[in-house]
């Protein structure tokens, strides 16, 4: 009897063990897994559009003539030469203008290129995926194919396994060989025109940037010199003084403070007195008042250095060189482009 009360005891309490297991260990999650029908939608990189970047060209389309306006001075406003302003809005000598008058300039403005869209957010060049080669020539109806197929076939390396050792586990393993696709072609000759060309890789290439119309590296890097010896007796002021005034005697060389062209030669602006201007590129030009001998022509080209003009005082009260340098027309400060040097 008290055998049997231990055996139902037991049995008990295995029944409740077992339940308290199953309570604590919920059941597993079931997983569908179904095949989904229709295809994987997988993510698009599309291009980012990015704003163009202003232009440093603050120079408008057109210029309306104003009283007092001459071409001479138009050109020298917007750091142009008056002849290429005359020749694109059909103005003949000895260029007459009219108030009112429209002055295109919009040949003469600096272009800048438009960003690459190909490229998306981190860089990444958006290739597309070329399915079929390109078919140099028409391919007639009696020609065939060359290869029907192109059928990889491997005959090494084979798969085979080794019993562990530790020779084994030390052994580099050899230099894995890649077979070449075979390609059956028929016994018939290749015709030349009718040749494929390879399809291109679809791997992403780095583009090659754009280059602008007018490169701005170039445009800057320009060797300055002073264009005479003297004192600075007047300062770049942008609302009174366009450039330095430098002192010295009469007769002293002026000189040309960086290689160009001679733009213009003559006294026709007010205030100037015999002036030069040198035009060194699209984007600087020099100017030189004041002068009492001018030794250069229009058109003539000049080197860093040489002799432009003779000092004096025409236009102005005492003997010195006016001097201006003009970015893209506007006027900057001199003497930060010649202590550069």
């Amino acid at each position: 009897m008290m055998q049997y009360k231990l055996m139902v005891r037991f049995i008990v309490l295995s029944i409740f063990l077992l339940m308290t297991a199953c309570e604590s260990n919920p059941p597993a999650p079931v997983i569908d897994r179904m095949p989904q029908t229709g295809k994987p939608k997988l993510p698009v990189a599309k291009p980012v559009v990015k704003p163009v970047a202003s232009s440093k060209d603050w120079r408008p389309d057109n210029h309306t003539v104003k009283k007092g306006d001459t071409l001479f001075a138009i050109g020298l406003e917007y750091g142009l030469d008056y002849k290429e302003i005359a020749a694109a809005n059909n103005i003949l000598p000895p260029y007459a203008i009219k108030i009112g008058q429209a002055i295109n300039l919009t040949s003469f403005k600096t272009k800048i290129a438009l960003p690459d869209t190909s490229k998306t957010e981190d860089g990444v060049v958006i290739s597309p995926i070329q399915t079929e080669p390109a078919i140099v020539g028409k391919q007639t109806t009696a020609e065939k194919p060359i290869a029907s197929a192109v059928t990889p076939v491997l005959s090494e390396p084979k798969a085979m396994r080794e019993a562990y050792s530790i020779e084994a586990l030390n052994r580099k393993p050899n230099k894995t060989i890649t077979q070449k696709p075979v390609i059956a072609a028929t016994s018939e000759p290749k015709p030349a025109e009718t040749k494929p060309s390879e399809p291109k890789p679809t791997e992403a290439k780095p583009s090659e940037p754009k280059p602008t119309e007018a490169k701005t590296s170039d445009e800057e890097s320009i060797t300055w010199t002073w264009p005479t010896q003297g004192k600075v007796v007047a300062g770049f002021n942008e609302a009174s003084n366009k450039g330095i005034d430098i002192a010295g005697s009469p007769g002293q060389a002026i000189s040309s403070a960086s290689g160009g062209k001679v733009i213009y030669s003559g006294s026709d602006l007010r205030g100037y007195g015999k002036l030069v201007i040198i035009k060194h590129n699209k984007t600087y030009l020099s100017v030189y008042a004041h002068n009492s001998k001018i030794v250069v022509k229009e058109g003539q080209s000049v080197s860093t250095g040489q002799k432009i003009a003779e000092m004096g005082n025409t236009d102005s009260n005492t003997v010195k060189l006016h001097f201006e340098i003009r970015r893209l027309g506007k006027s900057v400060d001199p003497a930060k482009y010649l202590n550069q040097n």
